[in-house]
């Protein structure tokens, strides 16, 4: 049982048939928010889940007291910039009000985008913890307020912009070529952004996941439908188990100095 926020996308299913090749059955257990398949997966209803970058799961281990670990990297996608109203940001007047989505790790990666695209300006430079109370409101152009980030793509009509995590883009009628800034997933800072394959730390070892992730990895099929579903957005990585962990040790390390 893998949990997914976007079990539609075609490539799931290739995916499936792909495993089931290999004498692997997989059920796909869909989620509608980010916030269910960690807790899903502590729990024990799924084995595995595939939804997160590192930050995201180092932001829920700590805050949950849980020990979910890397099994694999998928890809790592830009982060975009939309809207219905500017063609581009310079175009976006001061004063305007910009949404980004309200979970912590999604939001600093938010905050840097808005911060590289010059609308404003964070008193720490830019950090994976920064939030709404780091934006220097004084040297900044817009304003910035927080929403659930399923909920970014419906505030387009009332704000200047939104920044909208992947999942969601197709699914508001945006490409991702619509994006009106994005950062860049190949910089060196990227690594905490890399998105994974999760299960319990019991389980880091388990040959069937590991295989499962192997399979997601090397299939001609599956890589072509992911570069599909995210509009040849999606940077495919084949990042090492070791390096994830060591990631996500430390930005766990630094998540607990910073409470």
């Amino acid at each position: 049982r893998i949990g997914v926020v976007g079990a539609g996308d075609p490539y799931w299913e290739t995916y499936t048939e792909a495993a089931a090749a290999e004498g692997i059955e997989i059920e796909l257990v869909d989620f509608t928010e980010y916030t269910q398949p960690n807790p899903a997966l502590s729990a024990g209803e799924l084995d595995l889940n595939q939804f997160q970058h590192i930050v995201y799961l180092a932001d829920y281990n700590v805050s949950a007291g849980e020990d979910l670990t890397p099994v694999g990297s998928t890809a790592i996608y830009p982060l975009g910039l939309y809207s219905k109203k500017y063609d581009d940001v310079d175009s976006i007047p001061e004063g305007e009000t910009v949404a980004v989505p309200d979970d912590a790790s999604n939001q600093a990666r938010a905050l840097n985008v808005l911060q590289q695209a010059g609308l404003v300006e964070l008193k720490s430079g830019g950090t994976i913890f920064s939030d709404l109370a780091d934006i220097d409101e004084s040297a900044s152009r817009v304003k910035v307020t927080a929403l659930e980030a399923s909920l970014t793509p419906t505030s387009l009509p009332d704000v200047a912009a939104a920044v909208i995590n992947n999942d969601f883009v197709e699914d508001a009628g945006l490409t991702f070529e619509d994006a009106i800034a994005q950062d860049d997933p190949e910089d060196a800072s990227a690594l905490p952004y890399v998105n994974i394959f999760a299960a319990r730390a019991e389980d880091a070892d388990n040959e069937t996941y590991l295989k499962l992730v192997e399979i997601f990895q090397t299939n001609k099929d599956v890589q072509a439908g992911l570069q599909e579903s995210s509009g040849d957005t999606a940077v495919a990585l084949q990042t090492p188990v070791e390096d994830l962990v060591a990631s996500l040790k430390k930005v766990q390390k630094d998540a607990d100095a910073k409470k």
